[in-house]
């Protein structure tokens, strides 16, 4: 999926997710600033898994997405 494909809120979710995992220190503190709020409530805490598959869902990765110029267009 690329997110030109998708919905009008996903490119909207989609910055400000880039923008928290640019201004953290790894895929694990990058989760928990996501959802910090809910994160207690999860059965399973697994925080880098979480948002990797979220980076799959656009062919993306981790490095990707943290090597990727912060405001560079994501083909939206």
């Amino acid at each position: 999926m690329h997110l030109a494909e998708t919905d009008r809120f996903d490119p909207v979710h989609f910055d400000e997710v880039v923008r928290v995992c640019h201004e953290s220190r790894t895929q694990s503190d990058a989760r928990r600033r996501l959802v910090g709020v809910t994160r207690p409530e999860r059965k399973h805490a697994d925080d880098a898994d979480r948002l990797v598959k979220y980076f799959a869902r656009f062919g993306l990765s981790w490095p990707a997405v943290t090597h990727h110029r912060s405001g560079a267009n994501w083909g939206v």
